[in-house]
């Protein structure tokens, strides 16, 4: 190589690179719901990303002295699990079914404006200057992008879009929430990430698998929507999950956040190139000032989560 990478250039470019395949999911998700049920798609993605990843962990856990998991460790794991892939994610599969995939992309980064208020209550966490900046420009931008919308189609939006809205609201809640026990498991230090993710995924994804095909069924999928479920668990999800956890070994929580903070602008560009979804330009500037926004909300966090790193987010 005529220019050797630093190893922080090589997190960086690692980081870059997960972010844009959570980015590519949107497109992907977007495609695989013309034949797949929502929730039965999004059972099927994360049930199998939790195969994969299951002999790793026990492998791991076979050479490695790990504590013994305690009866209140499998309630808080099976309860972020619940949280985090049966609501959320399933929240975010049927919203993306039922919104466009730039809308839904602003909506859902506005948990993390949710978080940084609830970590005043469950994390003792709370906003400074930089949080109520934060949450200013988000607010803004959020007015901004829908500003066009609402002046043209008033409250005449069809009951499809407004259940996609509600939908949406709840993934957030969800997300929210599960970002805020996921930070209180994981600022112990006596659970490794991976286990973490193993089990409340199996715990989750399970759940979510059974809600889909009890509510929604299992068709008879082609061949394409399979290859779609396969990559999806496995590309963008284990080897994302895997990619981005070491490329935090490096990278501060600040700077994961900020490259984290660019998969809403990945994905609008990724929207207009394969879906069509075509923005005006009061609109991309106030997805510019959204995401301007809510990473400033993160850019001041506590000594306790800085040392523990900066949490996944991978949307969806």
């Amino acid at each position: 190589m005529l220019f050797p990478l630093s190893v922080r250039s090589r997190a960086i470019l690692q980081a870059l690179f997960v972010t844009f395949l959570w980015s590519t999911s949107w497109v992907l998700i977007k495609f695989g719901l013309q034949d797949i049920p929502p929730l039965t798609f999004a059972g099927l993605r994360y049930v199998l990303a939790f195969l994969v990843l299951l002999p790793i962990e026990i492998r791991r856990r076979r050479t490695r002295r790990n504590r013994p998991l305690q009866r209140q460790d499998w309630v808080r794991l099976a309860t972020l699990g619940l949280l985090y892939y049966t609501v959320a994610q399933g929240a975010q599969f049927v919203a993306l079914w039922l919104l466009p995939a730039v809308t839904l992309s602003l909506l859902l980064n506005f948990t993390t404006v949710v978080v940084a208020f609830l970590g005043i209550l469950f994390l003792a966490e709370r906003p400074g200057l930089l949080q109520w900046l934060g949450t200013a420009l988000f607010i803004a931008g959020a007015l901004a992008y829908f500003h066009e919308d609402l002046i043209e189609s008033g409250i005449g939006r069809s009951a499809m879009e407004l259940l996609g809205f509600a939908v949406a609201a709840v993934g957030v809640l969800a997300n929210a929430f599960s970002s805020v026990l996921g930070r209180g498991i994981n600022r112990g230090h006596d659970i490794s990430p991976l286990t973490v993710t193993v089990i409340s995924m199996g715990i989750g994804s399970v759940a979510l698998l059974a809600s889909g095909i009890g509510f929604q069924g299992l068709p008879s999928l082609k061949l394409s929507s399979w290859l779609i479920i396969a990559w999806l668990a496995v590309v963008n999800t284990a080897l994302a999950f895997t990619v981005w956890n070491h490329s935090l070994r490096t990278l501060s929580a600040v700077e994961s956040s900020i490259i984290n903070n660019t998969m809403m602008i990945q994905i609008a560009v990724l929207a207009w190139l394969f879906l069509g979804e075509r923005l005006s330009g009061l609109q991309l500037g106030g997805l510019l000032l959204a995401a301007l926004g809510a990473l400033t909300v993160q850019l001041r966090r506590s000594p306790i989560l800085e040392r523990a790193g900066a949490e996944t987010t991978e949307l969806p």
